[in-house]
Parts: C-alpha cells; structure tokens; sequence
C-alpha cells in the first residue's frame, strides 16, 4: 500500500508506488503450499490475524447491566452539570446538541494537539473515556458554503469573527474576545479559544465545586478536574467505575466549508453507501491552533460529524486492524508527541479512497490491513506528508522536523521488521489494563462504594430496559459517536441518537 500522496491537481490523492505489503505478502501462487508469510518481518499471516483478533477482544470489553448504569449515571452527571454552566452566565445556548464520542482525545478521536494533554492510562486512571464536544456557539445556516476568515490563519484553521452573530450574542462573549480596532473606526471581537477554554473551566470547577457541597447518594466522585491546554478533563467514579469525559468548546456549523468544497467534487469510498448530505451535515470549530499560529485567535476545522458517518461505511476487519495499529503507535511513538491517532485516522481513510472496496471487505485480512498502515505511516513520516482527507491541499505534518521525522520513521521500522512482537506487548498491556479495572471493582464492592443501584427504588432508579440499551450500544458500536440532545431542565430523558436510532 503507498501512502496518500499530494497530485498536481488540488483535492486528489495518488499513489507513489507499492509497499512490500501489497506486492510480497500476498498468497502463494497455485500450486504453492505452506503458510502464508509476510515478506518483511517473515511473520505468519494467519498469527498476526489472531493477535489482532486477540487486542480486539481485550481492547473492546462487554459491560454488564451494572456498568452500563454507571455508564449512563456519569452521563446524566455530565449533562446536567453543562445545564447548570448554562445557568451561571446564559452563555451557551439554552437547547444545545452535544457531540459525545466514543474515546478520549488521547485516543485521537477529534484532531487536537496532545503537546499540553496530562498522561492518562486506562486501568491506572480511568477504565472508560469519552470526548464530549459543546458548542460554546452555533451557527447554522445551510443555504450556502460557509466563508471563515482564514487569512490570518495556515491551512485548515481559522479565526471566527463574532461579526457573524447578533449584537445580543456579541455582548454575552465580548470577554472571551480579542478585540481589533480598524482604521474606520469599527471595532472587530475575535472569539477566542483560549479565552473560552478560561472561561469554560472556572464555569465547570464553580459548578462542581457547588454541586460537591450538597452530596446526593449515587452521585458520581469527582476524582479529577483538570485543565489541559484548550480541553476540560473530568473523571467521575461511579460505584466501581472510572470514567474519563474529555470536553472541549467549539463553534458548530451547518452545512460545509467553502475550503474543503472541490473535496465533495472527487470519488470516495463512501459513495452510494451513504448521502451526501450525511456527510456534509456540519462540522466545527475546535480550539487548536497551527503550528505557527496565535492561540488566542486561530481555531482549527473538524469535521468529527462526518467520520461519524464514513465509519458506518468501514469494514470491522479494517477497523480491528486501525485499532490495533493506533495502540502500538501510542506506546511507541509518545515520545516526542509529533505523531497523534489522528494521523492514523487520515491514513485510513485515503486507503479507503485508494482500495477496492471488495478487498477491504475481506474478513481474514486484518493482517494485511495492519501491515499496510504501519507502511504508509512511515511513508508519510519519511516525505513528511499527511494530507488532511477533508482538506487535502493542508499537510498536516508540514511543521515537522527532519530529525524527529526520522526518529518515528525508524522506530516504525522496528515495528514492521517484527509486528507479532509488537502486538503481543500490546495484548498485555490490554490485559494489565483489564486487570486493574477487575482489581478495583473488587475493591469497590468489598467497601460498599455507593452506585447508581444502590437507591432504592422510586422515580429515580434507572430504567433496566435502558440500560439493557445502553448495554448494547457500547458492546455493539465500539468506536462509533453519540449524539446528544440536552435541555437543560430536563436531564432526565433519554437523549442519545446511534446514527437514526435513539435511545
């Protein structure tokens, strides 16, 4: 597989030739016997299947009626905890639509800089994460493509005038701004990430911190509130549970940027299995900055609502296979943190592109799958170049030094010379994470640590058939993102949405 590769012509993508996967590591000829070897590293195809097939199982976990009650008591926590931020100050809108997904930002769900995030492990710190995005703003208008002011910013990133609201929301945000005076004497507000994040973390810690005054029995722990650059971190305890929510604020748009436009005018891999529409429903502003940008004023485009529905359009296979990839090169490549599963994402997505869709159907290629995006990593590591798949013309290694390039490039080298290897350490590192969660429910129920069930009866025990839901919804969607309808009155119905299916 070559990895994805900047053409002449803006949007499209090319190849720039074969990695020994696609050419070496394919079946023996007719005739031919014996096992099915990759060329590279000598490695028995069929034991690398079974070692992904192995992380799969430990990395997923299933949940029992009780965890998924946790599940959905640290979720009613955290929604109403948003509704009584909306209270203080009657910033955020009154009827917001949450983006909740399934894994933290360490888990390079949503395309932030890991530099500032504070090490968290699962098992250590949290046995479950979350990535909540709150819209701080919203505008949605469908009609036409949205125009940000980008030019001020690199590629991919944005400022966002508050021009583009009503005098009423500009007052209410006039001190999360950067203010610029004109020559004509008007005066322009920027809405500022980093002055939002201020904000957004003294609303949070204020509310937790009244919230934690009048304890109610069942009510989640507060273990940890922490600031990490632009993103909130929360972890809950519930009964025996640990729950980490990773929240960030964003501005949420409609439709689709004018910048990624000729990107709808290519063929991709999801057409005809899902609308246009669909995929073009929205996407956000989230607070990250270019490498050379001002923090104060430069947000970057995400379009997380999007890859939630191109991942309906990706085979389990290739998923396995992603998700045993992001785990190796997490351990691997933390240091310096150049590299982020965000990357990895991208790289998968242009293999979709580039592949036939027959092949990347195939249930017992998870090996060929994994070898091929350790390839095209370290192929974009040597060019130093990862197009954005939404915005191809924007390199998102572009800022990358030659020597840390190299770095990740060799160290992917010993991955690929001995991947059983590598995967076999990421199968214990699962089962290690696996044990400490075991360890401390052992703990939690031997001291009687206070849980969602532990209320007796009435209006406020949990509905089964909901958790039975929710139960299937976290062992059949791994990977997959919730959307989330909230009224800040009214926490206390369901309001996640699966795709069309609402719970």
């Amino acid at each position: 597989m070559a990895a994805p590769a900047l053409s002449g012509r803006t949007g499209s993508v090319g190849s720039l030739g074969n990695s020994p996967t696609s050419t070496a590591a394919g079946r023996l000829p007719h005739g031919g016997s014996g096992p099915e070897l990759d060329f590279r590293s000598a490695a028995r195809i069929e034991d690398l299947n079974r070692l992904i097939q192995d992380f799969s199982k430990h990395d997923q976990r299933e949940y029992d009626d009780q965890r998924a009650l946790e599940i959905h008591t640290a979720k009613d926590f955290i929604f109403s905890m948003l509704g009584m931020v909306q209270k203080l100050d009657q910033k955020l809108p009154v009827a917001n639509e949450y983006l909740l997904l399934s894994g933290g930002v360490r888990e390079g769900v949503v395309d932030m800089d890991l530099d500032e995030l504070s090490v968290y492990a699962r098992g250590t710190d949290y046995d479950m994460d979350f990535t909540l995005l709150v819209p701080a703003l919203k505008l949605h208008d469908r009609n036409q493509p949205v125009t940000l002011d980008m030019r001020h910013s690199a590629l991919g990133h944005s400022w966002l005038s508050l021009r583009l609201f009503d005098e009423g929301t500009i007052n209410k945000w006039k001190d999360c701004c950067t203010i610029v005076d004109h020559i004509n004497g008007t005066t322009n507000y920027f809405f500022s990430p980093t002055l939002v994040a201020d904000w957004f973390y003294q609303s949070i810690s204020l509310v937790l911190l009244e919230v934690q005054k009048k304890p109610q029995r069942g009510m989640p722990r507060v273990e940890k509130v922490e600031r990490n650059g632009t993103i909130i971190s929360v972890i809950l305890g519930v009964g025996s549970s640990r729950m980490l929510y990773d929240i960030i604020p964003v501005v949420s748009f409609k439709g689709w940027p004018a910048v990624a436009q000729s990107w709808l005018m290519e063929n991709h891999f999801w057409d005809g299995k899902i609308t246009e529409e669909e995929v073009i429903s929205g996407f956000y502003l989230v607070p990250a900055c270019s490498y050379k940008g001002r923090k104060e004023n430069e947000w970057r485009l995400s379009f997380a609502r999007s890859e939630v529905q191109l991942k309906k359009c990706i085979s389990s296979s290739l998923m396995q296979a992603y998700q045993a990839c992001k785990a190796i090169i997490i351990k691997l490549l933390s240091r310096p943190k150049a590299i982020s599963p965000y990357h990895l994402r991208s790289i998968m997505l242009w293999a979709c592109d580039r592949l036939p869709a027959n092949y990347l159907a195939q249930d017992d290629f998870s090996a060929h799958f994994l070898l091929g995006l350790i390839d095209d990593l370290q192929h974009c590591l040597v060019n130093k170049m990862c197009p954005n798949y939404f915005i191809p013309q924007c390199n998102m290694l572009e800022h990358l030094s030659d020597e840390t390039a190299m770095l990740h490039a060799r160290k992917l080298c010993s991955v690929r010379s001995d991947p059983a290897e590598h995967l076999r350490t990421t199968i214990e590192h699962a089962k290690a994470a696996n044990r400490l969660t075991v360890e401390l429910q052992w703990r939690g129920s031997s001291t009687n640590l206070p849980s969602p069930q532990s209320d007796a009866g009435g209006e406020n025990q949990p509905d089964d058939r909901l958790a039975k839901k929710l139960q299937q919804l976290v062992t059949e969607n791994p990977g997959k993102s919730i959307s989330v309808f909230i009224n800040p009155d009214d926490v206390t119905r369901p309001h996640f949405r699966i795709d069309d299916k609402f719970f």
